[in-house]
């Protein structure tokens, strides 16, 4: 009698490749992944390969016309992405079969498709009826640390990045890093809730984060919030007493708290950490002030 294959649940699918709630939108909306029930392994290996091309930049459009141009040129394939090998190269999708290699539009040629590792990890989850990701946590979560790093310098990125941040916190919870660099992205992009959740989550993750504290009182300053803002940033100072923006900061909060008086030593101790810089000017400037007054 020959033995039922084996079929994957959904949460099981999402755990083993390590799968963001948009990145699962992005596979259903290519109809490789079934939002109502399980998958083989056949189609397993599908939502993988389909996963990898999205990682490498190519867009849900791009990989549908790909696959669409392999249907038409290629009608014997019952499923192109496990059949066959897809890279991205620059704005194209490549692909290969057993009998042609070819860029659906170009002819470019590529690589084979090697789905052994796959299925020898997928078996190795099913000994024990556990599911684990396919690369272990720690190097996952430093490789999409890398990467949204490289993104989150670039405005046309920020939406990559921000995706990146929440595979690494997704795989490492306490990464303190991760969550403070995404609360900066979400900052920027004037997300303030989704900015203060991800602050107060690497505070959680670790305490002494005084980078986290810093930046939770800059967002409270830009919401005019300037009590909560002076205790972040003197809580900043309690973490790291030579920070720098946190003394200068501070002093402006204080300043425009009509709390000069207390802003003085800050405005001092921001000129013998950071005399040389930009903003010494305009500290030297208050502290004039207060001497005038």
């Amino acid at each position: 009698m020959a033995q039922a294959e084996r079929i994957f649940g959904v949460r099981e699918v999402t755990r083993l490749l390590g799968l963001t709630p948009k990145r699962a939108a992005q596979l259903r909306r290519l109809g490789v992944l079934n939002a109502g029930g399980g998958c083989t392994f056949r189609a397993l290996v599908a939502i993988r390969a389909a996963s990898a091309l999205l990682d490498s930049g190519a867009t849900v459009r791009q990989i549908r016309q790909a696959l669409d141009a392999l249907r038409r040129q290629e009608p014997g394939l019952g499923s192109p992405l496990a059949e066959t090998r897809l890279v991205v190269e620059g704005s194209r999708v490549l692909a290969q079969t057993d009998r042609v290699r070819f860029d659906p539009r170009t002819g470019q040629t590529v690589l084979a498709l090697d789905v052994g590792g796959l299925e020898k990890e997928a078996a190795a989850t099913l000994t024990m009826g556990l599911v684990r990701p396919l690369v272990p946590p720690a190097a996952q979560a430093e490789t999409w640390f890398d990467r949204a790093t490289q993104w989150d310098a670039d405005p046309a990125h920020w939406e990559d990045a921000i995706e990146a941040y929440q595979r690494v916190v997704a795989v490492e919870p306490s990464y303190a890093a991760a969550w403070n660099n995404l609360g900066l992205l979400h900052h920027r992009m004037g997300q303030y809730t989704e900015a203060q959740e991800a602050y107060e989550a690497a505070l959680r993750a670790e305490p002494t984060c005084a980078e986290a504290a810093y930046n939770l009182g800059s967002l409270c300053e830009d919401l005019g919030e300037l009590p909560a803002s002076i205790r972040y940033y003197l809580r900043a100072l309690e973490l790291s007493p030579d920070y720098p923006d946190a003394h200068f900061n501070l002093a402006g909060v204080l300043g425009k708290s009509g709390r000069g008086r207390e802003a003085v030593p800050h405005w001092r101790r921001y000129l013998e950490l950071d005399a040389e810089s930009p903003w010494a000017r305009i500290a030297r400037s208050h502290l004039e002030l207060v001497d005038d007054e």
